[in-house]
């Protein structure tokens, strides 16, 4: 099972590592090690959120996100968006982009450090909307009760969701925006390009956010139909009908799962420049990270493990929550990427442990024969 899931991650390290020595020697190995463990480090939360989703879909769209959504995470995310953000921000095209990423990185990086304003407002709303939509919902599992209860409550106000991101957002080019960090430590007014960078942000959630659900929701009646249909072709001997949505339902949480990942990169990205301003060894280092994150997405799917231990996904949304304020706050501030992942890791540990916990009490009151209202306080979480 391991070796299944994981057999392509172990393969392309390996050839990563060995491009890596052949390109640049010991040196370049060992950067593009360390870029890959901090890729996997920043991104273990996306990886149990993904697993939320990519549970939901059938063994073929598991194999898409495991094969298409690579190649889209390591040479779109990785490779060609940094360029991307070069050509848009100095204003060239993407051939002069990449001459210069090959051949002045210290200039690529300056370039991209100087766009970094945008692509934080951009993703930091964009995990923003994703906390704020899961920590609003009132469901039958709270980890945080004394935070969960309260705000499942408030949830029920219509757009709550979209206003909060919408004041945070002002807050933030009105604050950080003013002040935003650019290269060589200067400082600069970006507080028009945040505030259009963060609707723009809101914008691409709610759309494929609000598609990824319609089709879900689309994709549910058509299981509970076909599932009547079943019964009734039972019952008369007559051919099941197909599903036709299901394709669609499974394309856009695809879509869902590919602008998620996007949202996710930013900060790894933005990173790679502390450790190399090579765009080869970062693409390298972030792939390898990036295949590893896919396969333990699918690994969590196929092993059951968000039903088991039921408190990641609050863990892991709880780290997204974190991460929407960290992107938010580089506008002004460095913060180190250690950090960064340390949240992530800590919250996610935390939920974990809280899983496990709650595992066990539920086994020892079955052992003991509790009443109803004992199992529910048991699961109801911290």
């Amino acid at each position: 099972m391991l070796l299944k899931t994981f057999g392509w991650s172990f393969a392309i390290t390996a050839l990563g590592l060995v491009a890596a020595a052949f390109y640049g020697g010991w040196t370049a190995f060992g950067i593009v090690a360390i870029l890959a463990v901090l890729e996997i480090s920043l991104s273990f939360d996306n990886a149990v959120v993904n697993a939320g989703i990519l549970k939901k879909m059938n063994a073929f769209w598991q194999k898409i996100f495991l094969t298409i959504g690579v190649l889209i995470a390591v040479f779109g995310m990785r490779l060609i968006f940094p360029v991307v953000i070069v050509a848009m921000s100095a204003k060239i095209g993407p051939i002069d982009a990449v001459d210069l990423a090959l051949n002045d990185k210290d200039q690529y990086q300056q370039l991209v450090t100087d766009a970094h304003p945008s692509i934080a407002a951009f993703g930091g709303m964009f995990l923003l909307m994703i906390f704020l939509d899961f920590i609003f919902e009132d469901r039958d599992i709270q980890w945080l009760r004394w935070i969960e209860r309260p705000l499942a409550k408030l949830g029920k106000v219509d757009m709550l969701s979209v206003c909060i991101a919408l004041i945070v957002l002002l807050i933030t080019s009105m604050t950080f925006a003013v002040h935003a960090h650019q290269h060589g430590g200067g400082h600069v007014d970006k507080a028009q390009t945040v505030l259009i960078s963060g609707v723009a942000g809101l914008i691409t959630y709610m759309i494929v956010g609000g598609l990824s659900g319609y089709f879900e929701d689309k994709l549910e009646e058509e299981e509970e139909r076909e599932h009547e249909a079943e019964e009734e072709a039972e019952r008369t001997g007559k051919k099941k009908p197909a599903v036709v949505l299901a394709g669609q339902a499974a394309f856009f949480m695809f879509l869902y799962l590919e602008v998620l990942d996007a949202s996710f990169s930013f900060d790894g990205v933005i990173g790679a420049f502390a450790i190399t301003n090579d765009i080869v060894l970062m693409a390298l280092g972030l792939g390898i990270g990036a295949m590893y994150v896919r396969s333990l997405t699918v690994y969590l799917v196929r092993q059951g493990t968000l039903d088991d231990y039921v408190y990641l996904e609050h863990g892991a949304h709880y780290a997204i929550g974190a991460l929407a304020v960290i992107l938010l706050v580089t506008i002004q501030y460095e913060i180190h990427e250690v950090i960064t992942g340390l949240v992530g890791v800590i919250l996610i540990a935390w939920s974990f442990w809280s899983s496990v916990r709650r595992n066990k009490a539920l086994a020892e009151a079955e052992g003991k024969g509790p009443t109803s209202d004992e199992k529910a306080e048991v699961s109801s979480g911290v």
